[in-house]
């Protein structure tokens, strides 16, 4: 059996859908036309936005959350930089207010750093307020332990895995896309960001990182033992482009050490035994894989 044709359907399988990519697009549009309007009192649904997260590197799936970064002029952050107490929640809270215009439901999420538009359909928008800084990278707010700003580049990632991705002949995508549906399908406690940049730098040197899909059964079972051999006690990893430190939530170790043993039990019964091969695969990646 081929089974590198079941990978190429999983693959496929993993992507969001042309119409909900078009929704995502008509949201994005609407929400960047509120922030120039408010912010920049000009008339412009492409202006000062960009996506990042998941969905800026390209490494998104079906179930992904949409991150939008939002850039506001700079006379914003020292109007809410010169606040005594957390300027960074009062500017949320103008930032909140004015996608509230557009639409209802907009809330600041727990984690204090975005707004959050939730729609009906369960997509999800986390948008992030950020200010320009010279070298491109960007400052956002972070209203936690009374307030401070973060540095982030994601310009500087995404270029990093767009440039990997080419070397690699889309594998590097592909298969952050696939160990995403292994982290929902097994509930592994580790982010996405996490996620990409360990898969990055497996497979900036693995030896067939530009081979087909033929390859992803070994891809697989390699990259899970690179990460199940990760050191327990590391706190956390540089991300590709920036070297931004990404901090782990949980130790992943033992899981990946249990997608491993399937994998090498999938490859040793793809001959003789593809329903029980199938089976190990779809308890890595869920019922993405086909059955």
């Amino acid at each position: 059996m081929s089974f590198h044709l079941n990978f190429k359907e999983l693959c496929t399988s993993l992507r969001m859908s042309n119409t909900t990519v078009e929704t995502i697009r008509t949201r994005c549009n609407t929400i960047t036309k509120r922030i120039n309007s408010d912010y920049w009192s000009i008339d412009s649904d492409s202006k000062n936005r960009l996506y990042v997260g998941s969905y800026g590197r390209g490494t998104e799936i079906w179930v992904s959350d949409i991150d939008l970064l939002v850039i506001l002029p700079n006379s914003f952050y020292h109007r809410f930089n010169d606040y005594t107490n957390n300027g960074q929640s009062a500017l949320l809270n103008h930032v909140k207010d004015t996608l509230r215009k557009t639409y209802s439901t907009s809330f600041i999420k727990g984690d204090g750093q975005v707004v959050g538009i939730k729609f009906s359909d369960g997509i999800e928008f986390e948008v992030v307020p950020a200010f320009s800084v010279t070298d491109g990278s960007f400052l956002y707010p972070d209203t936690n332990n009374g307030g401070s700003w973060k540095v982030t580049n994601p310009r500087a990632e995404i270029k990093a895995m767009n440039e990997l991705n080419v070397i690699t002949k889309k594998n590097l995508k592909n298969f952050c896309r696939m160990i995403r549906a292994w982290k929902e399908t097994n509930n592994v406690q580790i982010s996405g960001i996490l996620l990409d940049t360990l898969a990055y730098k497996f497979l900036e040197n693995w030896k067939y990182k530009d081979k087909g899909y033929v390859y992803y059964d070994w891809m697989t079972r390699d990259f899970f033992n690179y990460l199940m051999n990760q050191d327990i006690n590391k706190e956390y990893w540089l991300a590709p482009g920036s070297n931004r430190r990404v901090y782990k939530t949980g130790n992943f170790q033992n899981k990946a050490q249990k997608a491993f043993n399937l994998a090498v039990s999938a490859i040793q019964d793809e001959e003789k035994y593809p329903a029980l091969a199938k089976s190990n695969w779809r308890a890595i990646y869920g019922t993405k894989f086909p059955n």
